[in-house]
């Protein structure tokens, strides 16, 4: 059976083309907690706050977003999430000009809201371009271009932001983007998509959120997800930190050993959706889990490069999370059969996928958890945060083997 069917291939294309760009703002955004220590002399704490902007704001459009695309039609939901992460790209200028940390946090979390809306939108969109059987392939696919976005906004964060640490390269960074993102808009407004409409109607948002929370894969798998997010963005945020620590190395030079994490990570991506042909997703899952939380022991207890090598493991292993975790949870929604015996319609779909995004919460509130424990144990000690949450991970893998 094909991943891809052809009718889908150019749809598939440039939906999987929005993938990198919320990569893009993820990373670039990882980078601004070293660039800010330096700039506003910050704790990790006070720096921790970036996340909890970025991730507080995936947490509150998740679900607006997905009634929104109930409401009107994926593209749609393409094109709002666009313009929102645009607009908040653009406002880093007046944040500078200004030099305010809390505008910056606004900013943040207006250009995070515009990525909350692409993901809710864009999940689902992917999997549902094709039989639900390749769901989980599909998505995978798709979602191996998001670390190719991550590689860039390193990329981009390494030779724009860090080489030159002030607001104003910071600023013009970020109003660069926004500008290109304006000119994405466009021709997505004109490209030609299918509309993805639910045509059997919507059932009241409580009976949807009832059929939801039964599905005990789902429920858990959303639980799952939150931690997933939360170890992934403790991992990245103090990368550079903890390399800094360990080799000491300045901004520029640690955000060199970040990127080869970003590359482990989408390479290894490729090399798990391959295996999905032979190994069940929920088995890679557990693996990843398992390899994972070794490796982020070996952070907290080892020092050097022994210390930064399984750093960058830990990239390796945990590239297969997000898109596993989603695909298991939002599958186990297509195969369940309402009350009357009916599949689960498109519209409890859209609400199911929005509540994996708002999972994503778990990278605003896990990270700062970090942040304290990095001020008070230090920050190899820290890392005992994500390790803790690859053990949630390891458990809902187990439990979908079991099923």
């Amino acid at each position: 059976m094909k991943v891809i069917e052809r009718q889908y291939l150019v749809p598939f294309v440039l939906v999987t083309s929005l993938f990198a760009l919320w990569g893009l703002a993820n990373n670039m955004t990882d980078t601004l907690l070293a660039a800010f220590r330096r700039i506003m002399q910050m704790s990790d704490t006070q720096t921790s706050f970036i996340q909890m902007a970025f991730y507080g704001a995936y947490f509150c459009l998740a679900l607006p977003a997905a009634l929104f695309i109930r409401k009107h039609s994926y593209k749609s939901g393409v094109i709002l999430g666009l313009c929102m992460y645009a607009t908040g790209a653009i406002l880093f200028l007046p944040a500078a000009w200004v030099e305010s940390y809390a505008f910056y946090l606004v900013a943040i979390y207006i250009m995070a809201a515009g990525c909350s809306v692409l993901e809710t939108t864009a999940n689902p969109y992917i999997m549902s371009m094709g039989s639900a059987d390749t769901a989980t392939r599909r998505l995978n696919i798709a979602q191996s271009f998001n670390p190719i976005g991550s590689i860039m906004g390193i990329l981009i964060s390494k030779y724009f932001i860090l080489q030159d640490i002030s607001l104003y390269s910071v600023s013009g960074t970020y109003a660069f983007v926004g500008a290109v993102l304006l000119v994405i808009v466009i021709v997505m407004l004109f490209a030609r998509m299918p509309e993805g409409k639910d045509a059997a109607g919507h059932s009241a948002l409580s009976a949807t959120f009832r059929r939801l929370f039964l599905n005990k894969h789902y429920a858990w798998g959303v639980v799952a997800q939150f931690f997933y997010v939360g170890a992934q963005i403790c991992v990245w945020s103090f990368t550079i930190r903890l390399v800094m620590h360990e080799l000491g190395h300045v901004e520029a030079e640690a955000a060199t050993l970040y990127l080869l994490s970003i590359i482990g990570f989408c390479a290894s991506r490729f090399v798990y959706t391959w295996l999905m042909k032979y190994v069940a997703p929920a088995s890679l899952l557990f693996i990843g889990a398992v390899l994972s939380a070794l490796s982020t022991l070996c952070v907290v207890f080892c020092s050097g490069w022994t210390c930064v090598v399984a750093l960058i493991l830990v990239s390796v292993f945990m590239s297969l999370m997000f898109p596993t975790i989603y695909g298991i949870a939002l599958g186990a929604l297509t195969q369940q059969e309402t009350a009357d015996g009916t599949e689960m319609s498109l519209g409890d779909v859209k609400i199911g996928a929005s509540g994996l995004i708002m999972a994503i919460l778990g990278g605003a509130l896990v990270t700062p958890v970090q942040g304290l424990v990095s001020d008070w144990a230090g920050i190899n000690m820290s890392y005992l945060v994500p390790f803790s949450c690859f053990l949630v991970v390891m458990f809902y893998a187990l439990s979908c083997k079991k099923a």
